[in-house]
């Protein structure tokens, strides 16, 4: 197979078909990151589909198949498309997604009319129309892929030129307009980068599955950065690549179109980056969930030794006990006593019940007077509401005023709320406000 593959890359078709997909998955990447942060996902779609009666009326006034007026005629019914859509937002009470749904349906349903009719019509069926739809990458030849290539880098200069004014328009468009930026004219433009995207990659990938290419690598960058300079690179890269494996796969599965594994491949990169990427990854959020659990188990495990201890049992402190208060799973229960025993907080008698120590007395006073000053605040919320708590852990004494510390320990005390098991050292300072409330 690996010999089989080397013999095809000397073949230098597939060398220039190498080059043209590579280059549409590059150009599709780094414009569709511009279109999926801007939330037109679909227009993609609607500019694929629309493209479709364009080639077929190019077709009909030139007479012969020719890819440049192929793209031409492209251009143009996408751009049409695109008009329509938007009057029919601003002069209906049909809403974004519904004008999309119906440009995609008619356009395309018109290519098909056409695309019938000239497949009827005498050497119709030799002129290769139906490649559009699902993409015949093999069809291409030196001179389709220099006129794409020329394209496609055209299309990367003019991104790389106004990226400032695209970002600008796509986080905050109205700042844009305030500094003086023709917004009308950029968005038109950007507007001009996906169809054109689009265009190029029609004869690659198709009509059906040319949106696929423009949003998926895309939407597989915005997994691994926050930053949209490395998000538009890392889009061109997957991109990049996807275009080439979907081309060297087809090379060695006999029969198998390069479009549609193209965008097989770009969906294998999708999922890998929605399981692995590091922050948003599905793997990344289960270790994080895992993590947060446990860490909730040993602290909930542990105010419920403290509460027992609060009682008067120091040293016989049993499992039901403990879960009677807060119940947690065999597992992480077994975990959170592992956890607080290796922290020397509790140890186990020789009858196999807990004792809370020393150690483990001071840090369970800290953890519980934290805990229940929280719960003051909380029932007290619009008294404190300069404080703007979110979690517990943003709940430090020494970052909030004297006055508040005494409000809230006050509120303690009236509350009967007091943690009653004292550390014997002299802890901090906060035993003694507490003592003297």
């Amino acid at each position: 197979m690996l010999g089989e593959l080397m013999l095809q890359l000397q073949n230098p078709n597939t060398q220039w078909v190498l080059l043209g997909t590579m280059l549409l998955g590059i150009t599709s990447g780094v414009v569709g990151s511009f279109t999926l942060l801007r939330k037109q996902s679909l227009i993609g779609d609607a500019m694929a589909h629309s493209a479709l009666p364009g080639v077929c009326i190019a077709y009909l006034l030139y007479g012969s198949k020719s890819l440049i007026w192929f793209l031409i005629g492209a251009v143009v019914a996408g751009l049409i498309s695109s008009f329509i859509i938007q009057v029919i937002i601003n002069h209906s009470r049909i809403k974004e997604d519904s004008a999309l749904g119906i440009i995609i349906s008619v356009f395309f349903g018109f290519g098909i009319v056409l695309l019938t009719y000239i497949q009827h019509n005498g050497a119709g069926n030799q002129s290769g129309l139906d490649d559009f739809i699902f993409g015949q990458a093999a069809s291409m030849v030196g001179a389709d892929v220099q006129l794409i290539m020329m394209i496609a880098l055209l299309l990367l200069a003019i991104t790389a030129i106004f990226y400032k004014e695209f970002k600008l328009l796509t986080f905050d468009p109205q700042f844009a307009k305030g500094i003086g930026i023709p917004a009308a004219f950029f968005n038109g433009l950007l507007l001009l980068l996906i169809v054109c995207s689009v265009v190029i990659g029609l004869q690659t990938v198709g009509v059906v599955l040319m949106a696929a290419m423009l949003i998926t690598p895309a939407i597989s960058a915005r997994y691994w950065t926050e930053k949209l300079s490395s998000m538009i690179i890392i889009s061109g890269f997957i991109g990049g690549v996807s275009g080439v494996m979907g081309t060297l796969l087809s090379t060695i599965m006999e029969g198998m179109a390069t479009g549609p594994l193209i965008i097989v491949a770009a969906t294998i990169m999708f999922i890998i980056s929605l399981v692995f990427s590091p922050k948003r990854g599905l793997l990344a959020k289960a270790i994080k969930l895992l993590s947060l659990r446990k860490r909730t188990a040993v602290e909930q495990i542990f105010l419920s030794i403290y509460d027992v201890a609060e009682g008067g049992n120091l040293g016989d402190i049993t499992e039901d006990e403990i879960l009677i208060r807060r119940k947690v799973s065999s597992s992480l229960f077994q975990y959170a006593i592992s956890v607080l025993e290796k922290r020397e907080y509790i140890s186990r008698a020789k009858t196999g019940k807990w004792m809370l120590s020393d150690k483990g007395i001071e840090a369970g006073f800290e953890l519980v007077l934290q805990q229940r000053l929280y719960e003051m605040y909380l029932m007290h919320e619009m008294e404190f509401a300069h404080l703007e708590l979110k979690t517990r852990e943003d709940l430090h004494l020494a970052s909030i005023s004297n006055e508040t510390k005494d409000q809230l320990l006050k509120l303690l005390r009236i509350h009967d709320r007091v943690p009653l098991l004292m550390p014997k050292s002299a802890i901090s300072d906060r035993r003694m406000m507490i003592n003297d409330l």
